[in-house]
């Protein structure tokens, strides 16, 4: 058992939040046509708030801290609230769009030892990557930054999320993800914006493209990171857990908000007026998302994916039933498999005038 997996059997044993996503603002230099968050400052957390909140992580265990945003260094104490971080001791990463850095705030992130910078990357051609960021230039400022960081010694990687506007782009950021010597992840989720509009979800790629990029050896592993806690030797799957959201991860938004994840916006409760350590302990919401097993899922426990399945519970909450299917990722296991979920037979048998959800059979 490598080390990690030991961590993370640990934490979930002793109910700790070993891993804590911080958005520190929602404000943001670019306006990506597929982001889901409200770009206004509705009154972030102070510095001296976030500190506290810091603190009260590290006395709870907590050990990986993201910090992200919006845009992280859109916030002028970010180092101050990155230095108090490191000083904690926390395993930090970034998530950036890169925009803002330079040689100054590469050195600084090497100097405070931050274990990875995540940099968004759309596409290697400026007028598509520039055309879903809608900041002119970016493209050009993200790869500077990204061989700064580099040139400081620091661990980089780029995200490329897939849509219908970058399509066919995925294989040119790969290619530049090697040139650069970073690492390279795709991640095909769209999610509903954070008041619940889901005009975005326009953008989901079709399942052809999706079948296209599973089938590709070149991108196996490289898609997404899911995040269910690792079934034990032995251990029954309808026993397990759905997702390590509330269990040994939890998300906070800038304005002190906490969730069981960044993709999971069920509220429960806000560190401004309640300790994290009591929240994470005592929120009804957290501890109804603790008890769900995939045994206690009506449709996805009676599917053939459900031991594989990437579904999440927070894709599957907005759209309507943190218990029901997501219906994103019953497209994406039909395309890993070429077998349809129990939810995509039931909609198509519920739905005699045509399926919610057009099935394309693979060659198998």
């Amino acid at each position: 058992m490598s080390l990690m997996q030991e961590m993370n059997e640990r934490a979930l044993e002793l109910g700790v939040p070993l891993g804590v996503h911080l958005d520190v603002t929602y404000r943001c230099n670019e306006r990506c046509v597929h982001c889901y968050l409200d770009h206004d400052d509705h009154g972030e957390m102070t510095t001296g708030e976030i500190k506290d909140i810091l603190q009260q992580l590290a006395e709870a265990g907590t050990f990986f801290l993201t910090l992200s945003g919006g845009e992280v260094l859109m916030r002028r104490d970010f180092f101050e609230i990155l230095e108090y971080a490191r000083r904690l001791a926390f395993n930090v990463r970034i998530k950036t769009n890169g925009v803002m850095i330079r040689k100054s705030e590469a050195r600084r992130m090497r100097d405070l030892g931050v274990e990875q910078v995540q940099v968004s990357v759309y596409s290697r051609r400026p007028e598509i990557h520039d055309a879903i960021t809608k900041l002119p230039g970016s493209l050009k400022r993200s790869i500077e930054a990204i061989r700064l960081l580099k040139s400081q010694g620091l661990k980089v990687a780029i995200a490329n999320v897939l849509m219908t506007v970058n399509m066919g782009e995925h294989a040119g950021v790969q290619a530049l993800a090697k040139e650069l010597g970073v690492t390279y992840t795709l991640d095909p989720t769209i999610t509903p914006k954070i008041d619940g509009d889901t005009s975005i979800l326009n953008l989901r790629i079709p399942g052809s493209e999706l079948k296209a990029v599973f089938h590709n050896k070149d991108l196996v592993g490289n898609v997404e990171e899911f995040c269910a806690p690792p079934p034990r030797p032995g251990e029954d799957v309808m026993e397990g857990y759905p997702c390590s959201a509330g269990h040994t991860a939890a998300y906070i938004t800038p304005y002190g908000d906490v969730f069981p994840c960044v993709q999971f916006p069920l509220p429960s409760g806000n560190v401004r007026r309640q300790k994290f350590i009591d929240i994470w302990r005592n929120s009804p919401e957290l501890n109804e998302v603790r008890s769900i097993r995939a045994k206690d899922l009506p449709v996805c426990s009676t599917c053939s994916h459900v031991g594989t399945c990437t579904r999440c519970p927070g894709l599957a909450y907005m759209e309507g039933s943190m218990r029901g299917p997501s219906t994103a990722d019953c497209e994406k296991s039909f395309q890993r498999t070429g077998i349809l979920s129990a939810n995509m037979l039931r909609q198509a048998h519920a739905h005699t005038h045509g399926p919610l959800i057009q099935i394309q059979p693979l060659a198998v």
